[in-house]
């Protein structure tokens, strides 16, 4: 099956964290009949949140009006979308009157909730962003990835789950075999060699350890 003229539209901004964007992109790009552009409040490079890698928007929000999908992944970047009013809050509140689905990767889930998109519903974020969350009306919960169908939203958790949500998405808009070939396409099939994906697994040390680099890179 293919999904004609299915218009895919991530957006990018200074500080973004790359695998947000690029695990969706690598999943849904592979869709028949996709087309997925990078967007931003300009066209041209944006940096990775750490600087190192360059990430290129192809087109302005406003050059994309209409997409049937938004992805919107997360970063450090992310504060300064939802700290003060930014060109993609009027994209987005537009742009998901029309949208097949409006979704999030990690703290992207801050920017949805900051225009209003996420009041009243439970959404998911990094572990280390549900107090922020929360504070923009949503209720945040751990689950990998959240859907509420009927208001066409999904989120997901922390960086790698935007491939879980792209799997699912292409379950949506085509059919469940067309999402397991995307994943055996990607290779997806995760067996990581230590348990410490999550808050609860990973132990004190490792939380330990975490903050130590976090404070480094901030």
């Amino acid at each position: 099956m293919t999904t004609p003229n299915l218009s895919i539209a991530i957006p990018l901004f200074e500080r973004v964290t790359a695998l947000d964007a690029i695990g969706p992109y690598e999943t849904l790009q592979r869709l028949p009949g996709a087309t997925v552009t990078f967007v931003g409040e300009r066209t041209g490079e944006f940096r990775s949140d750490n600087g190192f890698l360059g990430l290129i928007a192809d087109a302005e929000y406003d050059d994309v009006p209409h997409p049937d999908v938004i992805v919107v992944p997360g970063g450090v970047g992310t504060r300064a979308l939802v700290g003060e009013p930014h060109p993609i809050h009027d994209w987005l509140t537009r742009a998901h009157e029309t949208t097949r689905f409006t979704t999030s990767v990690c703290t992207g889930s801050l920017v949805l909730a900051a225009v209003g998109l996420l009041d009243g519903l439970t959404a998911t974020t990094h572990w280390g962003a549900y107090d922020r969350l929360a504070g923009l009306g949503a209720e945040p919960t751990s689950d990998r990835v959240v859907e509420h169908l009927d208001h066409r939203v999904i989120t997901a958790a922390g960086v790698s789950s935007g491939i879980d949500m792209a799997l699912r998405l292409s379950e949506l808009l085509v059919d469940d075999v067309a999402a397991k070939a995307m994943q055996l396409m990607i290779e997806y099939d995760p067996q990581p060699p230590f348990d410490a994906g999550n808050v609860e697994a990973a132990g004190d040390d490792v939380m330990t350890r975490l903050i130590e680099y976090s404070q480094d890179k901030s």
